[in-house]
């Protein structure tokens, strides 16, 4: 049986994935290990740590009450990074790709962990020069969260359309407003989690996983959102890493009002099929973010996302569902060039 942790309901937690960058060249550097030295010496609302890719940093909240609360802290963490950063000649940025990076020549981390990865996913894992946000939001019971995430799951390409920020990858514009979902689609174990009828069945699903030696637990399932029973959450990790605090503040306070609108509700019917609707949805919302059409999570009709996003069963909570900020860094890529795309991100990155 995996370890279960639940009993806090509706708590919150974000992980965010900053880019470390050289404040002259604006060109990442592997220096991680810089910034998480730097965070130990002071005392945080969280944690830095490293990532698969020794030039991002993740910050990792302290369990809040309220999303509110969360943001307050992630924005306090930005600052101590920006400041350990700056006092080594380095800059964060925050984004979903970053613009002039080759991931493949990027340097990984020297952990095992991420050494195995790779040796075993070879060249998508090294592709995965990518970064997201993913909120944890606290949960009674295992089935409770179970049912949430079924409930919600319709929803996350929406959330995605509106996240998008990852239009450029390799030094290119790729014609994708979020390139990191259709990278993140190179591993295995990605997207839309199989259909399970309970909880009980997605729990037999990873220890049958984990038995065969592929997967060492449910951790080493990269998808969109899942059960997170060690932390006693539901973890959302659909949305691309925003560059504005504030855009990082909305996303979160949405997925968290849509946990608790999806707690009150009644279970949604058994229906395998709507995982082909999720995928063509998540390819929609990759492709042109808010300026698509989605399925309608209960209906047969694809609809504007700004349109959908009228059906929401929760407020937007300030986020525009006609713009995401993929528009403005091409807007910025094309009239003055990656450096400035770049530039622009570290300077908005850190209220």
């Amino acid at each position: 049986m995996i370890e279960q942790q639940f009993g806090r309901t509706l708590t919150v937690g974000v992980e965010e994935e900053l880019w470390i960058v050289d404040a002259e060249t604006l060109q990442l550097v592997p220096a991680v290990q810089t910034l998480v030295t730097g965070s130990e010496e002071r005392s945080l609302p969280g944690t830095m740590k490293t990532e698969l890719h020794a030039s991002v940093v993740e910050l990792t909240t302290d369990v809040s009450d309220t999303a509110e609360q969360a943001l307050e802290r992630l924005s306090e963490l930005r600052r101590a990074a920006r400041e350990i950063a700056e006092q080594n000649g380095l800059v964060v940025a925050a984004a979903g790709s970053y613009p002039t990076s080759n991931p493949s020549e990027q340097e990984i981390a020297p952990l095992e962990r991420y050494r195995d990865f790779v040796e075993y996913a070879g060249p998508s894992a090294r592709r995965q020069g990518v970064s997201g946000l993913h909120v944890h939001i606290g949960m009674p019971d295992a089935e409770t969260c179970f049912r949430v995430m079924e409930t919600i799951l319709p929803w996350l390409p929406l959330v995605l359309a509106l996240s998008a920020n990852s239009p450029y990858f390799e030094g290119r514009e790729t014609g994708m407003l979020s390139i990191r979902a259709e990278v993140l689609g190179l591993l295995p174990r990605n997207g839309a989690p199989p259909a399970f009828r309970d909880y009980g069945e997605w729990e037999r699903f990873i220890e049958r996983m984990a038995a065969t030696g592929l997967a060492a637990d449910y951790t080493s399932f990269w998808w969109d959102v899942r059960p997170h029973p060690r932390f006693g959450t539901l973890e959302v990790r659909s949305p691309d890493q925003a560059t504005s605090i504030e855009c990082t503040g909305s996303l979160v306070a949405l997925v968290h009002a849509l946990c608790a609108w999806a707690i009150e509700s009644p279970p949604r019917p058994f229906d395998p099929g709507e995982r082909g609707v999720y995928e063509q949805n998540r390819w929609a919302a990759s492709r042109f973010g808010p300026h698509g059409q989605l399925i309608h999570p209960d209906r047969d009709e694809a609809l504007a996302v700004a349109a959908l996003a009228r059906e929401l069963p929760v407020p937007l909570h300030g986020l525009d569902p006609d713009a995401c900020e993929a528009d403005r860094q091409l807007e910025i890529g094309r009239a003055e060039g990656l450096t400035a795309v770049c530039a622009d991100l570290v300077e908005r990155s850190v209220a």
